[in-house]
């Protein structure tokens, strides 16, 4: 099923269309295994590409590696008992989860890069199809990585097979001064747009390259139509990152703007939005992300 974006963040004046939590959740979700994957047979009909509000998807059609960061949120009890979109029924307190190309069915080990909590979840649903999110989790998955309370977390996405040995680490957190991602506000289905998956987050740098690295400046305050391809809570994680992006897309004026604590990557200024979209589909296809549309 294409799902409308599952919650509006906390402060935000509640859940998006009275979606969230069930009225009697069962006591014990912290005591509900993960998934275990199993080989199962691919979905034919949820393994075809299909539009949604404009955008197409290709679904993988075999189980491969895959790997990626980005934002994920949750959806409740407006879909509870509803079909997902491998024909099956929906159930809040299972560990689940909707990809917009991962197969159906497969399994992925999702991270909280802010805590660094793990779960592992059968993929048996499509969504989400809003900008920066790459995985809709159920209740019950989402409630184990501490997502519930703030409506999304950034997280790591990885696919697993069958009788794959368990990792020694399946995700480093995130510094500690990187925060916890802008709470997205839940907008209507129609209105929603599909994305990649952001940037992976950058690595932190080591003092001595820190202190041989030339300084980035930093733009206090600027007009004009943006991309934004990440968010730092500290200067030097993101001009590490920035380091990176530039040796991979040299064609590209990028800069970094400080505020509200944060310092972003950007791209532009632009003409209008329309220039700035092209823009993101030649990064797109460079980099296999898509980066934010702003004005500021």
């Amino acid at each position: 099923m294409s799902k409308a974006p599952p919650s509006a963040p906390a402060g935000r004046g509640g859940y998006y269309l009275d979606d969230g939590p069930g009225e009697n959740p069962p006591a014990d979700l912290d005591n509900i295994p993960d998934a275990v994957p199993r080989t199962e047979p691919l979905h034919r009909g949820a393994s075809r590409p299909y539009v949604v509000m404009g955008r197409s998807y290709t679904p993988m059609t075999a189980l491969a590696p895959y790997k990626a960061r980005g934002i994920a949120t949750w959806y409740g009890r407006r879909y509870h008992g509803k079909m997902t979109s491998s024909g099956e029924i929906y159930d809040m307190y299972d560990m689940t989860a909707a990809h917009t190309i991962l197969p159906i069915p497969s399994y992925a080990r999702v991270t909280n890069l802010r805590n660094g909590k793990s779960v592992v979840v059968r993929v048996n649903d499509r969504g989400p199809f809003v900008d920066g999110r790459v995985i809709d989790l159920s209740y019950t998955a989402a409630h184990k990585l501490g997502v519930l309370a703030g409506g999304n977390a950034m997280v790591e996405v990885e696919s697993i097979f069958p009788g794959a040995p368990e990792p020694v680490l399946a995700a480093s957190a995130l510094p500690p001064a990187v925060p916890a991602p802008e709470p997205t506000p839940a907008v209507p289905p129609r209105e929603a747009q599909p994305t990649a998956a952001p940037p992976p987050a950058a690595e932190p740098q080591s003092p001595a390259t820190a202190a041989s690295a030339p300084q980035v400046p930093v733009t206090v305050d600027a007009s004009g139509v943006y991309l934004q391809l990440g968010a730092f809570g500290s200067r030097e994680n993101a001009e590490s990152y920035l380091a990176r992006l530039k040796a991979q897309v040299d064609w590209l004026a990028l800069h970094i703007l400080s505020r509200d604590g944060l310092f972003r990557i950007h791209a532009g200024p632009y003409a209008n939005q329309a220039e700035a979209r092209q823009i993101a589909d030649r990064i797109s296809q460079a980099l296999g992300v898509r980066p934010f549309v702003l004005t500021r």
